[in-house]
């Protein structure tokens, strides 16, 4: 997504055939290969534990931290490599992403005010889709190996609310979708206004 944003708004001009399929495709093996290779290593340290007491988990999902407490045996290892996998690829993507919209910002110097105010719209609402994504990940994945009670609320939100709110954050951006929107308004409000 940063690198699409990017040539997007860097170099417009240039976009499709930088961002032909070849490149798609490479990029989105590298992400794949990185997906399996960061659950293969939390699997492998999964599968070594024993587990002897209670098989309830006290999270809405099934994740690393909360398993890691129902283990029967030490999980000092498990979590360090837990904290050093999973935080590293939160806080690693999170810090590209950041790092890539801020060379699109001071890129930005260079264009007209129209192409900056469209690069900013752009920007803006990917920012807070990312921020709000990436800083609960980032919340619950950069500490030591420990649950708190607030950990199922910030689940919910970086595994339902960002997704659900994305859609909607694009969708209040097309031109369309405004102007259908301020038409239904008014013709509510006209409704309102002659039937009261």
């Amino acid at each position: 997504m940063a690198y699409d944003r990017y040539v997007a708004i860097c170099k417009p001009l240039h976009y499709m055939t930088i961002m032909d399929q070849d490149t798609c495709n490479k990029i989105m093996l590298g992400i794949w290969l990185g997906g399996f290779l960061h659950t293969a290593i939390l699997l492998s340290f999964v599968l070594q534990l024993h587990f002897c007491g209670p098989n309830v988990i006290d999270h809405y999902y099934c994740d690393v931290h909360p398993l890691l407490k129902l283990a029967c045996t030490d999980t000092s290892i498990a979590g360090v490599v837990e904290i050093a996998n999973s935080g590293t690829f939160a806080l690693g993507g999170f810090v590209i992403l950041l790092m890539s919209y801020t060379v699109i910002l001071l890129s930005l110097r260079k264009q007209s005010a129209e192409g900056r105010r469209k690069a900013l719209s752009t920007c803006g609402s990917h920012v807070a889709v990312v921020i709000m994504f990436f800083g609960p990940c980032t919340f619950t994945y950069m500490r030591p190996n420990t649950t708190f009670t607030e950990d199922k609320k910030v689940a919910v939100f970086y595994t339902s609310v960002t997704p659900m709110l994305n859609p909607l954050i694009y969708t209040l951006r097309n031109t369309e979708v405004k102007n259908a929107m301020k038409k239904l308004w008014c013709r509510e409000v006209l409704w309102k206004a002659n039937y009261k």
